[in-house]
């Protein structure tokens, strides 16, 4: 016992330093992405010296040292040796994703998610634990509007919000695809609710050339959208009234409201489809309960607690909340397909 208890105070030691300076993780991958290090490394084809990697970069060699010295322990990049007094560095998987437009980066969503707008919401968290029947978000109260009243009203971040969201959605996408492609069987007109800059429907389409797709966010969201002959822009809200369609396809959008408003969601959902047919094909986050799962299901404890700081009601939900919700308002059955990402796609029929 004796030994445990040593073995725990030493490891807390050593622990503590991780949340003291676990800031410095997150701000070196920023600076990765901001510099376009990932980009560089990948185009040289080969182990790259730093004196050429600062070169390319037009930085300062021995600060941009210690950025490469970091990245390296926590196996972003490979260091390798040239030859026997010179040693470069090497892309990895992981610095891949880093890669701006990359297939399959995710350097837009760190960039949204590691902006000052988004990381002001952080510091005001205890407050939101402490306060009782008051919905404002951190976010709110950090930069003074919701998060899609400022996504509005600054365009900048609503062009960086939708950057990242497309970037997700090129991998969830292609996850789903490739994992439950029967789900998109016999839908003919299919409408992607929340679309954004329509990356997610524009690789369905891709993906599934029978379907006709309808692009359906707010107005000045989709004025900004690609236009294309497959792809029709419909502005609106999702609160009022949805297009007819054969399906309804809702990706990371039920989790930014809470249970009351996703039935008024899914109630428009369900006008919107066929009675005899129609279905809603539903992409999030389904929470593991009182279970150890794989790392996935603590990227969805993250994300729940990100719901909280940038929403005002959002969550992520259980497969128990799930079933309420969806019962709610009708749907008397629906099926859970895990893929190989966070989410999981939800088909619900009337």
């Amino acid at each position: 016992m004796e030994v445990t208890i040593k073995e725990e105070e030493a490891r807390a030691e050593v622990e503590i330093w991780n949340y003291v300076l676990g800031y410095v993780k997150i701000a070196v991958v920023k600076c990765a992405v901001e510099l376009g290090i990932s980009d560089v490394i990948e185009n040289y084809g080969s182990p790259m010296p730093l004196s050429e990697l600062a070169t390319a970069l037009q930085c300062e060699p021995s600060r941009l040292h210690h950025i490469m010295r970091i990245m390296v322990h926590y196996r972003i990049f490979k260091q390798e040796p040239i030859n026997q007094y010179t040693v470069g560095f090497s892309s990895t998987p992981l610095s891949r994703r880093l890669i701006k437009g990359g297939e399959k980066s995710m350097a837009a969503f760190i960039l949204l998610m590691y902006s000052p707008t988004c990381l002001a919401p952080w510091h005001c968290l205890s407050a939101r634990v402490l306060e009782t029947g008051n919905n404002i978000s951190p976010f709110e109260v950090a930069n003074g509007k919701d998060i899609w009243s400022y996504a509005e009203a600054n365009h900048d971040f609503s062009e960086l919000f939708n950057n990242a969201m497309g970037c997700d959605a090129r991998l969830t996408v292609q996850a789903t695809t490739e994992g439950c492609p029967e789900v998109f069987d016999g839908v003919e007109i299919l409408v992607d609710v929340g679309g954004g800059n329509r990356t997610a429907l524009s690789l369905l389409v891709k993906a599934f050339p029978w379907i006709r797709g309808i692009n359906f966010d707010l107005p000045h969201v989709v004025t900004v959208a690609p236009k294309s002959d497959s792809i029709e822009n419909v502005g609106g809200d999702m609160f009022m009234s949805i297009p007819n369609v054969d399906a309804a396809f809702l990706m990371w959008v039920l989790h930014d409201w809470d249970d009351e408003e996703c039935i008024k969601i899914l109630k428009k959902c369900r006008e919107a489809i066929p009675e005899d047919k129609g279905k809603v094909i539903i992409v999030e986050a389904v929470l593991e309960e009182d279970k150890e799962g794989n790392e996935l299901d603590v990227v969805g404890l993250m994300l729940d607690t990100t719901m909280m700081a940038i929403t005002n009601k959002g969550k992520e939900r259980t497969l128990k909340e799930w079933s309420y919700v969806l019962r709610q308002f009708g749907f008397t059955r629906f099926t859970v397909k895990p893929i190989r990402v966070v989410q999981s796609v939800i088909e619900a029929y009337p």
